[in-house]
């Protein structure tokens, strides 16, 4: 997500998140599904990210459910 600028800036400014507490909260359930939510609500990152990741765009949605329920 964040190899791209613009969109690391849009993440970093929805959320209100700075680099620093975004890479010591990688083991936070809830940034974790801030990112994924991020993704889910803009498909084309979504396709990206997954593309990434190597999984399909359902995987992260279904990870994303599983991190906010």
């Amino acid at each position: 997500m964040l190899e791209d600028e613009d969109r690391a800036a849009r993440y970093l400014d929805l959320t209100g998140l700075d680099p620093d507490t975004l890479r010591a909260g990688l083991g936070d359930p809830m940034i974790l599904a801030s990112a994924l939510e991020f993704l889910t609500n803009h498909e084309p990152d979504l396709i990206r990210a997954a593309e990434a990741l190597a999984v399909t765009p359902e995987e992260l949605v279904a990870a994303k459910d599983a991190l906010t329920q």
